[in-house]
């Protein structure tokens, strides 16, 4: 179990606050608000890693939450989400991965990184969310999705 708080993040998490944590980001400007609260990542990456030859478990790439049939990356940004009976995130936009997942296993980053058909870069590690409401959040809890007003826009990395 993990419980969520709002505005701040998972609780004891070194991400959680409401600004910036990331020590790049907080050099940059630490009055930012912290739009990278909860990471959450698609179990079918997982999935997909694991078919490459990759031994990978939850929490292993740094998630907080863990979905399977949600297609997190096609999400709009500010898509909210609803954990278990009471926490809601609003999706803020796309992780973006870095170097430690190569420390973690060699290889890592460039498997979460892939091209479309244009060469665009995909980047498939997941998506970052802020916490609009608090709750405790458990294996199995039930996922409800709640699409923000049209025109959508299209997930960036944060």
């Amino acid at each position: 179990m993990i419980r969520l708080l709002a505005g701040l993040g998972v609780e004891g998490d070194a991400h959680a606050g409401r600004t910036v944590q990331h020590l790049s980001r907080v050099a940059r400007d630490p009055t930012a608000p912290n739009l990278r609260q909860v990471h959450l990542i698609h179990a079918e990456l997982h999935d997909e890693l694991r078919a490459r030859g990759f031994v990978v478990q939850p929490g292993d790439m740094g998630e907080n939450v863990m979905t399977r049939g949600v297609d997190l990356l096609g999400l709009p940004t500010g898509a909210r989400l609803r954990l278990g009976d009471d926490a809601v995130v609003e999706i803020t936009g796309l992780r973006n991965p870095c170097v430690q997942l190569d420390r973690f296993q060699r290889g890592l980053m460039g498997a979460v990184l892939d091209r479309d058909a244009d060469g665009k870069l995909i980047r498939k590690a997941g998506v970052m969310a802020v916490v609009l409401a608090g709750g405790d959040v458990r294996v199995g809890d039930a996922i409800s999705l709640e699409l923000p007003p049209r025109p959508h826009e299209p997930l960036d990395r944060v």
